[in-house]
């Protein structure tokens, strides 16, 4: 089993044409998909769920779309913060999301908060999130220590390099998963990725199940990873 699965959750928008609805319906149907994603990993006690929910690039989405979903993140995180509190799931977030609206960054800061000390599933919100920025961000914090004296240029190493990173506190990812059988990465995790195993599937996000999850989970034990070695 993966002690940590990453998803790009991926295909709300077309979800919701296929069903001649708005995008924002689309939204909607894939927050309702990511409680019952997140429900299950708890119940299958992986440590770790990581999910891509809103990247640097997507603010050149439309104004209303980016509203929309910023007011459903306050949705979601006002309606299920207590029962995920109450199941041990502690909240982490990797982006910068000082620049979100000032009502999420108060969701945001009420569930870290709330949540720091429980020890059950990790879930990682990758929010206002983009993988080159965040190695950009962490060469930056390299250089300012190098020349604060803190650290050797002999001492970079990928240890010395991962610790910096946004996900620091949490382990690289074991598995990821794609929805919607898109065949790219799109920035998302870019550095920790480098050995995980990949799982795509044309299932639309709102349509992913807890079955589809243990589908991708069965497909991963059935791999064998091997780091850039050979078969045993």
């Amino acid at each position: 089993m993966p002690r940590h699965v990453a998803i790009i959750m991926d295909g709300n928008g077309r979800w919701a044409q296929k069903k001649l609805l708005p995008r924002t319906m689309g939204h909607r149907a894939g927050m309702a998909a990511l409680k019952k994603v997140v429900k299950a990993c708890d119940e299958l006690h992986i440590p770790y769920l990581s999910v891509f929910a809103f990247s640097t690039e997507n603010w050149k989405r439309p104004i209303t779309e980016v509203d929309y979903l910023m007011n459903l993140l306050v949705e979601f995180l006002h309606k299920e913060l207590q029962e995920l509190h109450d199941h041990n799931v502690r909240i982490n977030i990797i982006g910068d999301y000082t620049v979100i609206p000032r009502q999420c960054q108060v969701e945001i800061d009420q569930a870290l908060e709330m949540t720091r000390h429980n020890s059950g599933l990790v879930f990682t919100i990758a929010l206002n999130y983009g993988s080159r920025k965040e190695i950009i961000d962490t060469v930056k914090c390299v250089v300012e220590k190098i020349q604060a004296g803190q650290l050797e240029p002999e001492q970079i190493d990928e240890a010395s390099f991962s610790a910096m990173l946004y996900t620091h506190n949490i382990p690289d990812p074991d598995l990821l998963i794609r929805t919607a059988g898109e065949m790219r990465i799109s920035n998302f995790m870019l550095w920790q990725i480098a050995y995980s195993e990949i799982a795509v599937t044309p299932t639309l996000w709102p349509d992913f199940t807890r079955e589809d999850l243990i589908k991708s989970l069965l497909d991963y034990q059935n791999r064998e990873r091997r780091f850039g070695g050979l078969s045993k």
